[in-house]
C-alpha cells in the first residue's frame, strides 16, 4: 500500500516502545571484514545463538549476503537441537548489506491510525565515517516489502540507534549525534524536533548529551539510556571516577533526573552499572548492559566477562567483571518478570564497536 509522505505526518502517527508486540525481528548476518577482521568462527557462534534464541519468541528474518554464506548459516542452524532454536521461525533472505547493523538502516516502524509502516530514514554510514553505504540506505524498502510493511521514505538522516522511545511520544537522544553537523547539518535543533515529531509522533524530546569513548556512532542513545516502561529509563553509569566514561555518564544520569513533563511528572531512573573496561589491542570499547534488546518473550542482555585483560590481573579482571555481568543480568530482569532474560555473549560482538540492539530491528505486528 502506497502512502503520499504528507499523507503520513498529517496523520496520527505513534512510535511504538520495543516492548510492544512484535511480527518478528530482524538482523543481518556479518560479512564486512572492515567490522570484525578476526574471530570469524566466534562472531558466527554468537550470532547463531541469538538468533536461536530469539526463534523461540518470534520470527527472525536474517540478511544473507551471498549464496555460499546462505548455505553456511543453514548448515549452523540444522545442526542444533530443537531445544534451543525452532527453526520454522527462522527466515533466510538473499539481501546485499554493507554492515550488519540494521538497527540503524532498518526501516522504524510506527503505527497510524490502524496502520503500520516502516520509515526508512536516510543512512550515510554514521556521518561518512565509513567509505560505503549504498545498500545499507537501499535495504530498508526490501526488508519492509519482505515483511508486508508500507515503507516510507525520509530524506532526513537518522540511525535507528540515536532514537528511543517510550511508546508515548517521550523520545530520548544525543546532542552528541543528531547535532553533529555530519548528519543534518543544515537543521536546528527546533527543526529536528519538527522532524522527530512528524514522522515519529514525538511529543518531548530529552537530549542527552554523549556516548563513552570507543563508540564511532557519535553517541548513539541505545548504548546510553533505555526506557523498560513509559515511565522507567534504565541509564549508563560509572561509579569510578577516575574512569575516562565517569564524567559523561554522570551528566546523563543528572539530564534525566532533571527532566519535568508539561505536567510535572519526573521519570523513573535507573541506574545500571557500566561492565568492567573492555578492551582489544589496546583500544577501549563501548561496552554497555543497556544495549539490550526486548522481543516478544526474550530479552537478550550483553554479557563481557573473560573479555576484559591478559596476564597476571586477568582472573581478578574476570571476576569483577562476572559480578557485574550477574548484577546487570538480573537488574534487567526484573522488569520483565514475564519474558525469559538470556545473558549473550558480546565479547567478540563489541569489538565492532556494537552490541545485541544495534543488531536487531523489530517488525511491527499488524
Amino acid at each position: 500500500m502506497a502512502l503520499g509522505a504528507h499523507e503520513f505526518i498529517d496523520s496520527l502517527v505513534r512510535w511504538p516502545a520495543e516492548w510492544e508486540p512484535h511480527a518478528g525481528t530482524w538482523l543481518a548476518w556479518p560479512h564486512n571484514r572492515r567490522t570484525w577482521p578476526d574471530d570469524t568462527a566466534a562472531l558466527e557462534l554468537a550470532f547463531r545463538d541469538a538468533i536461536a534464541a530469539l526463534t523461540t519468541s518470534e520470527p527472525v528474518h536474517v540478511a544473507i549476503a551471498d549464496e555460499n554464506t546462505l548455505l553456511r548459516v543453514r548448515s549452523l542452524f540444522n545442526a542444533l537441537d530443537a531445544s534451543c532454536c525452532n527453526v520454522q521461525q527462522l527466515w533466510l533472505h538473499l539481501l546485499p548489506t554493507d554492515y550488519a547493523w540494521c538497527r540503524d538502516y532498518g526501516p522504524v516502524g510506527v503505527r497510524w491510525g490502524d496502520g503500520v509502516a516502516g520509515i526508512d530514514f536516510r543512512f550515510n554510514a554514521w556521518g561518512g565515517k565509513y567509505p560505503v553505504w549504498k545498500l545499507d540506505d537501499a535495504a530498508a524498502a526490501k526488508m519492509a516489502a519482505l515483511t508486508d510493511l508500507t515503507c516510507l521514505r525520509s530524506e532526513f538522516v537518522l540511525e535507528g540507534g540515536s532514537i528511543e522511545g517510550n511508546g508515548a511520544g517521550l523520545v530520548l537522544t544525543t546532542e552528541q549525534c543528531l547535532l553533529n553537523p555530519n548528519r543534518n547539518p543544515d537543521m536546528s535543533l527546533v527543526d529536528i524536533e519538527q522532524t522527530l515529531a512528524n514522522w515519529l509522533g514525538a511529543r518531548d524530546v530529552i537530549w542527552l548529551g554523549g556516548g563513552v569513548v570507543g563508540d564511532d556512532t557519535d553517541g548513539h542513545i541505545d548504548n546510553l539510556a533505555r526506557f523498560v516502561n513509559a515511565d522507567t529509563v534504565l541509564v549508563l553509569a560509572e561509579p569510578d571516577p577516575q574512569d575516562v566514561n565517569f564524567a559523561a555518564l554522570e551528566a546523563n544520569v543528572e539530564r534525566l533526573l532533571a527532566y519535568r513533563s508539561a505536567r510535572g511528572e519526573r521519570l523513573n531512573v535507573v541506574p545500571v552499572i557500566e561492565p568492567a573496561p573492555v578492551f582489544h589491542l589496546g583500544r577501549r570499547l563501548p561496552a554497555s548492559y543497556v544495549n539490550f534488546y526486548i522481543a516478544n518473550e526474550v530479552v537478550l542482555v550483553p554479557q563481557f566477562a573473560g573479555a576484559q585483560v591478559d596476564g597476571p590481573a586477568r582472573q581478578h579482571a574476570d571476576k569483577v567483571a562476572a559480578a557485574r555481568d550477574a548484577a546487570a543480568l538480573a537488574q534487567i530482569a526484573s522488569f520483565f518478570p514475564q519474558r525469559r532474560i538470556v545473558g549473550i555473549d558480546s565479547r567478540v560482538v563489541v569489538r565492532g564497536n556494537g552490541g545485541w540492539h544495534c543488531l536487531t530491528q523489530q517488525v511491527l505486528a499488524p
